[in-house]
């Protein structure tokens, strides 16, 4: 099939879960001899040309908080009508608003819905108000509708009355590559909680910022990832946070792995997700995960995590120092994510089952 991706700011992935979704996910479809482009916007990708057997693609955007999107997807959509695709899957509740337009030249097209984008207080009332309006679009539009969560599938069955298709984000095995390195940040092996991904209320970072406050433990808390384009939200994080609290910007390959390894537990405080690959990155290395205890979060884990009250900066802090002070529970929750991690969300049968969708299966 000849298979064009939208909605993503592109790959290889340097920041962002749908972005790290969709490079596994093209790669694989490669390798299948499938011809798979995927549309980047020129501020993110800067390769020219292919890159894992992907076509890359670069269109013009507009790159503000409120037009970056809108405008590529636009632009990517006019471009795709004279690719002759086979599918065009967009990604995300915004793109999906345009997901009608290359079924009119025979295309077939798919959206995934990777989460409520408007939940968790990252846009203003306007952004809010649209993309909550794109919802109907993403699972009315295409012709057929993903999920990555059975709580979203249940969402849309109960506000739209649609059936829409669960497929999960999967995750590759963890890699076993000691924390030789991360002395640069003043840390070394156990000596840590870590946090990844995008540092932003959606994200419960301020939650989890001033519980460690609360602490007892002389162990650190690494934050790793930016704000991308909400600088006075890291700055206000940076306000709360003590001496132990420590602000990594983004990292990436080895190094990422160095810390994920070298982490004594991860903690992944998030007020709303789709299905968090951040999760699943830490379950996949085996680490004890303190998992704020909202739907989506307890579906991926199904008991391999210690849960706290969403929200609540006492209960996060009390969690903590339970698991700072206990080995056995730290070896237990780790063995148990691991384990979860490899036989439940495997990319190779998720991308199996990604195909029938396309084949209209």
């Amino acid at each position: 099939m000849r298979i064009a991706m939208i909605g993503q700011k592109g790959i290889p992935a340097v920041y962002g879960g749908i972005e790290s979704h969709v490079d596994v996910v093209a790669s694989i479809l490669a390798a299948r001899d499938h011809t798979v482009f995927v549309y980047c916007r020129p501020y993110y990708t800067n390769i020219h040309g292919d890159y894992k057997g992907v076509h890359l693609i670069r269109t013009p955007t507009i790159k503000t908080r409120h037009l970056d999107c809108a405008v590529h997807t636009m632009t990517s959509t006019a471009h795709v009508l004279s690719m002759k695709p086979d599918v065009v899957h967009y990604h995300a509740l915004g793109p999906s608003a345009l997901s009608f337009i290359p079924r009119i030249i025979g295309a077939r097209t798919v959206a995934t819905v990777h989460g409520l984008d408007w939940r968790g207080g990252k846009w203003g009332a306007r952004a809010t108000w649209l993309l909550q309006r794109c919802e109907y679009t993403a699972c009315h539009f295409p012709n057929r509708c993903v999920v990555v969560s059975q709580t979203l599938k249940q969402y849309f069955k109960d506000r739209y009355g649609r059936e829409v298709t669960y497929i999960p984000n999967g995750v590759r095995p963890g890699r076993d590559l000691k924390p030789v390195n991360i002395g640069k940040f003043g840390i070394e092996a156990g000596g840590y909680y870590l946090f990844v991904g995008r540092l932003g209320p959606e994200k419960g970072c301020h939650t989890l910022v001033e519980a460690f406050t609360k602490t007892e433990t002389s162990r650190k808390l690494v934050m790793v990832g930016s704000a991308h384009l909400n600088p006075s939200y890291e700055e206000k994080l940076k306000t709360i946070a003590d001496e132990r609290v420590i602000f990594t910007g983004a990292v990436y390959g080895d190094m990422l792995t160095e810390l994920w390894n070298g982490a004594h537990a991860v903690v992944h405080p998030s007020v709303t997700e789709g299905m968090s690959l951040s999760l699943l990155e830490a379950m996949a290395h085996g680490k004890c995960v303190i998992v704020s205890g909202i739907p989506e979060n307890i579906e991926v884990v199904s008991g391999a995590a210690v849960t706290f009250t969403s929200a609540d900066v006492d209960d996060l802090a009390g969690v903590i120092d339970r698991v700072d002070s206990d080995d056995s529970l730290i070896r237990e929750y780790g063995t148990r994510a691991r384990e979860r991690a490899r036989d439940t969300f495997d990319w190779e049968k998720i991308v199996d089952r990604l195909e029938r969708v396309y084949l209209g299966q």
